[in-house]
């Protein structure tokens, strides 16, 4: 008997085990079924798992402003003909072709394209001069693919803007910011047709910078510049196309680049450009105001020269025969100091508010003369294009100093052809003086130190010592190349 229980014990052992695993794995997958518990799968151990969201994702918001001026914005096909039997200026090119090429010359059509935008429904599209100047004919397509023939109504060298005119219906118009308003750092989107190939492309960045001059600019730099730098790429075909804000507004006219950096764009401000093409659109032609001087910039050294204490300004360094003023006793040395009740606090912002003037309108300009606040009644006159040249600003003026330097009275000849009235002959600089790296050089006539005339080498030399006595600068007006311009001069080290 005690065999039988010892063999059978362990028999219903494992029986009772098994069923206590098998109720163990019914009740822990219940259990897991009731509290959702999954294992997990290969992907999810591997990490290889995809995440979803029930959430809308968000919209870029260049996607509205590309929607508000993308379709008004055109690609401008230019063909404009060049070459001919009369076309040749060398004649050496000339002699070499007759002798020995008998193909007659043809004249060609040079396709060259760019961009443009409607800005009225009546037609008319604002672009760049340099797109359309010496046009032949011009195509326009928009973004719908309708083309049209355009003509010019009208064109602007000194800013670089033009506007032509299309004949259709149902035009696409992008709207008009406020270019004194865009702020550094603002949104800028540039629109147009890059290489132009590349139709419709948008580009995005900000506003650098604002109130850039003096650039060398390709296809032909404006006499006025007050240009929008951006970041958002412009290539060429660009030109001509809006550049807009944050809400599909255009707020410039992309119009050159920095071929030789990134990140480097710059464009017309619309207030600017709407100025012009409202006169292009009446008349054909932009007409300017000026009072007939030429100008410098005041740098501190020039106003220390002066014995001024002011930081914002404009000198005058020359006034112009039978011009508005010299008529109002405009003098110069006159130091501009406000304009129209306006500050002056730039050359280039100065000329073109004068410009912007209506002819024939009085305004008050008050001057620094000889240290002392004047006000001066001025009646502007029409621009003269035949001195137009002559209003260009006068080149920066730097650090400089005075030495090594060695001068001579003039001769009555050398006065008469100069056109001065006195003045000393520059007969030379000492090598790596100061004087050689103010860019001074023989033959040079300096008229003036400190606004004072200088009739002979000792004057000359006295006048230095009085501003030597007075500061470390001294004020040079240097007469070079037909024309006159100032120079401050480190007196001490």
């Amino acid at each position: 008997m005690s065999q039988f229980v010892r063999n059978i014990r362990p028999r219903s052992y494992y029986w009772s085990a098994a069923l206590l695993v098998l109720v163990g794995l019914v009740l822990g997958l219940g259990l897991s079924a009731g509290f959702d518990l999954q294992l997990p799968s290969l992907a999810q151990k591997t990490g290889l798992q995809t995440s979803t969201s029930s959430g809308a994702v968000p919209e870029s918001p260049f996607v509205t402003v590309v929607d508000r001026a993308l379709p008004a914005v055109v690609f401008i096909d230019v063909r404009k003909k060049v070459g001919g039997a009369s076309s040749s200026n060398d004649p050496q090119e000339e002699l070499f072709r007759r002798f020995f090429d008998n193909t007659p010359r043809r004249p060609q059509r040079v396709p060259s394209s760019g961009s443009g935008f409607i800005v009225d429904a009546k037609g008319y599209v604002l672009t760049n001069n340099h797109v359309v100047r010496d046009a032949e004919d011009i195509t326009v397509t928009l973004n719908d693919k309708r083309t049209f023939k355009a003509t010019v109504v009208g064109a602007d060298p000194e800013t670089d803007v033009a506007v032509i005119k299309i004949e259709g219906d149902r035009l696409p118009v992008v709207p008009l910011g406020d270019s004194e308003k865009i702020r550094v750092g603002d949104w800028a989107i540039a629109i147009g047709n890059p290489l132009g190939q590349l139709r419709g492309s948008v580009t995005v960045g900000i506003i650098s910078a604002t109130g850039r001059s003096n650039l060398n600019i390709f296809g032909g730099t404006p006499g006025f510049q007050d240009f929008i730098q951006t970041d958002a790429s412009i290539n060429f075909g660009n030109s001509g196309g809006p550049l807009c804000n944050i809400r599909g507004e255009a707020i410039g006219i992309n119009t050159a680049i920095n071929p030789s950096g990134q990140g480097i764009g710059f464009a017309i401000p619309i207030n600017l450009a709407k100025h012009v093409a409202d006169q292009l659109v009446a008349h054909g032609q932009v007409t300017r105001a000026w009072l007939g001087v030429t100008l410098a910039d005041l740098t501190p050294e020039i106003a220390e020269g002066f014995g001024i204490n002011v930081n914002n300004g404009v000198v005058i360094s020359g006034v112009l025969e039978g011009q508005p003023a010299e008529r109002a006793g405009l003098r110069r040395n006159d130091v501009i100091v406000e304009f129209d009740g306006q500050p002056v606090s730039d050359l280039q912002k100065f000329r073109l508010k004068v410009a912007d003037t209506p002819i024939g309108q009085k305004v008050s300009v008050v001057v620094l003369r000889d240290g002392k606040r004047m006000t001066v009644p001025v009646t502007l006159g029409p621009r003269d294009q035949t001195v137009t040249a002559s209003n260009e600003p006068a080149p920066k003026q730097g650090e400089e100093s005075l030495g090594g330097l060695t001068v001579r009275e003039l001769t009555a000849s050398e006065r008469s052809d100069a056109s001065v009235d006195h003045g000393v002959m520059v007969t030379e600089v000492e090598e790596g003086s100061a004087a050689e790296e103010a860019g001074l050089e023989p033959n040079m006539i300096i008229e003036e130190v400190g606004g004072k005339p200088v009739s002979s080498s000792s004057t000359f030399s006295r006048l230095l010592k009085e501003a030597k006595g007075r500061g470390k600068h001294a004020v040079l007006l240097v007469h070079s190349g037909g024309q006159s311009s100032f120079v401050a001069l480190r007196l001490t080290d």
